[in-house]
């Protein structure tokens, strides 16, 4: 995770319009930024985008944008750029998938921004991971196939929870910010999903 000393000197210097600032944040979040994308990204299009694709457009769209950022802050430097990735997502959908493609209502976060999903199968798959020989391949999927299945019955936001917190590495206070509910909320949530992540865990290796 960056150095948040670091990370709020080079804020600084951005904001004081130093562009090569700018760069080396962008560049520091790419890892994060990465994860984000990956879990989000619809297996339909495999193939078609990849993950860097996502991001150029996001830093483009980031060093473009970034004058409104600098005269009103209202949320941290990574949870501001995470959301302008996750609206370059949400048109990537569209474009590729159609309309259609996609829930309508689970389009739009509760704090307002344009939302993409982590999907289940790619929460299992990072949970599970997948042995180096083909027999454990097969059998890490049909164990992660099992696992997408139950994540699947979990409340949205307590399947997102588990995605921002441990695979994105956000704080609880970004968490919250990027669901747009008090912090306190998004602990209550991430305690939930935790205990239910663990029942299906249990499931999983009471069923082998």
């Amino acid at each position: 995770m960056a150095n948040s000393r670091d990370t709020d000197g080079l804020l600084r210097q951005a904001r004081e319009e130093d562009s090569g600032a700018l760069g080396k944040l962008l560049l520091r979040y790419s890892g994060r930024l990465r994860t984000m994308v990956e879990l989000r990204l619809d297996h339909r299009l495999a193939g078609r985008v990849d993950a860097s694709d996502v991001l150029q457009e996001t830093f483009l769209d980031a060093a473009r944008s970034f004058v409104q950022y600098r005269e009103q802050p209202d949320r941290s430097f990574y949870v501001w750029l995470r959301c302008i990735a996750e609206r370059r997502l949400v048109d990537i959908h569209r474009q590729h998938l159609g309309v259609q493609a996609r829930d309508p209502r689970r389009e739009v976060s509760l704090s307002g921004w344009p939302s993409a999903d982590a999907t289940s199968a790619a929460i299992a798959a990072r949970i599970l991971g997948s042995g180096p020989s083909p027999s454990e391949a097969a059998m890490g999927a049909e164990r992660a196939a099992r696992l997408a299945a139950a994540l699947d019955k979990m409340d949205r936001l307590d399947r997102e929870v588990l995605a921002l917190r441990h695979f994105e590495q956000l704080s609880n206070a970004e968490a919250a910010q990027v669901l747009g509910i008090g912090e306190s909320a998004a602990s209550k949530r991430h305690l939930r999903a935790l205990d239910r992540l663990k029942e299906a865990l249990k499931e999983l290796r009471e069923g082998e």
